[in-house]
């Protein structure tokens, strides 16, 4: 649904009263294309404290040039912050450029795991966090803040590579751990996704279909997973990309089995999308409103997963990436059941990430979306959906493909040093951390 106040504001007179009337004046967020698949402008590299971090080969590797006029990007390192005397660094080190990055710009603020034998580091790097969020609030002009906490730069260059690009357009404030394991780069950078299979479930429509969509885009072989209802679309969706349908109802007790015959040739990417909602407050949801939400949206994805990991499905090398939400981590009223649900998936990744990738080899992240441009927040009331649109530091809704670009970066093959992560894509949500 078209964000009709989004496009207001951007006329004369949409910039006149807004500026008079002190309301939200969103800025036209700059995304993906291929004909414009870089930020406009150039990258200014930074330091904080004393820095170990050799990141400048990895910097040149994202295509921006070096710009210490108006820059597109800034990348402040400060892994090297170990004081609250450090953090003066920091403030020395943005204040004087914040308000010359470019509109749609990014800043990135490399940190370093906290120390848990030092608590002057510790707290030190923990300010950044605090930092961070708060900068992504005042920043304005669609431009975005993130924080990424690593000790070995080239593990990360598959993030730092989404973070300054147009495709994290509605990702702002996260902080996102990056370890340590060895990566190996895609031969061709533009379709990393080639030569691998990807099944992405309830991708008949909405976001999932945007990410079967860029999954595709990127060189993957895709299956388009819906109930048996959405055959249809689902097809249409999977002639559309070069794919495979599969209607299946994920929630039956051996759509794990299923999926695995379908695949004898085994599977790179799961992609846990099928959700539903059957909103209610507590008092007034009876069970048959709660059972199907807990089903489809937790109970099917630890099903599946448990049995394609044990049938080795899953390759040496694979992600798994689920769909949690912006309402499991701050709540939402009229959604216990979808927070719980929604909440289970954090805790799903944070406990399977660390095994699924010692004795699998394979990844596990999740993606928070908060308020996206569907069909289904089309159906919200109106003083509602613009409270969601506005709420967040970008002031406006997501795109599905913003939640695909996202989880396209999580299953990209040399993101294998990110795992357990759960990065919202939101806009920098003004509810929740």
């Amino acid at each position: 649904m078209a964000d009709r106040y989004l496009s207001f504001t951007g006329t004369a007179p949409g910039r006149f009263l807004t500026r008079r009337l002190g309301l939200p004046r969103p800025a036209a967020l700059r995304r993906f294309s291929p004909e414009r698949p870089d930020l406009d402008g150039g990258l200014l590299h930074l330091t904080a404290g004393t820095s170990g971090l050799d990141v400048a080969p990895v910097l040149a590797r994202t295509g921006l040039t070096a710009d210490d006029g108006h820059p597109a990007a800034v990348v402040l390192d400060a892994t090297g912050v170990r004081d609250v005397e450090g953090l003066a660094d920091v403030h020395a080190a943005l204040h004087p450029v914040v308000r010359s990055v470019a509109a749609s710009g990014r800043v990135v603020v490399l940190g370093a795991p906290l120390d848990p034998a030092d608590h002057h580091q510790a707290a030190a790097q923990q300010a950044l966090e605090g930092f961070t969020r708060s900068l992504g609030k005042e920043i304005g002009r669609g431009r975005t803040v993130n924080l990424v906490r690593l000790t070995d730069a080239n593990a990360a260059e598959s993030t730092l590579r989404f973070l300054l690009s147009p495709k994290s357009a509605y990702v702002s404030g996260q902080v996102i751990e990056v370890g340590a394991q060895d990566v190996t780069a895609p031969g061709d950078r533009a379709r990393p996704l080639a030569g691998r299979t990807a099944l992405v479930t309830g991708a008949a429509r909405g976001i999932g279909e945007a990410v079967a969509e860029t999954l595709a885009r990127d060189g993957a072989k895709v299956v388009v997973l819906d109930v048996p209802q959405a055959e249809a679309d689902a097809r249409r969706v999977a002639a559309r990309i070069g794919g495979t349908a599969l209607p299946l109802d994920i929630t039956a007790a051996d759509a794990g089995a299923r999926i695995a015959e379908a695949l004898p040739g085994g599977l790179d990417v799961l992609v846990h999308n099928a959700g539903i909602t059957r909103d209610r407050r507590l008092a007034n949801m009876p069970a048959e409103r709660w059972a199907p939400v807990l089903e489809v949206n937790l109970a099917s994805v630890l099903r599946t997963t448990d049995a394609l990991l044990a049938a080795g499905t899953l390759r040496q090398g694979g992600r798994i990436v689920a769909t949690a939400s912006i309402a499991g981590i701050a709540g939402n009223a009229g959604q216990t059941n979808y927070g719980a649900s929604k909440a289970g998936i954090t805790g799903l990744v944070r406990s399977l990430a660390p095994r699924a990738l010692a004795e699998h080899g394979v990844t596990v992240n999740a993606v928070a979306p908060g308020f996206i441009e569907t069909r289904m927040t089309a159906a919200v009331p109106l003083l509602i959906r613009e409270a969601g649109r506005r709420m967040n530091s970008l002031a406006q809704g997501g795109l599905p493909v913003d939640v695909a670009e996202t989880t396209a970066w999580l299953a990209h093959p040399a993101s294998g040093a990110v795992n357990g992560q759960v990065v919202r894509v939101c806009g920098q949500s003004l509810l929740g951390a």
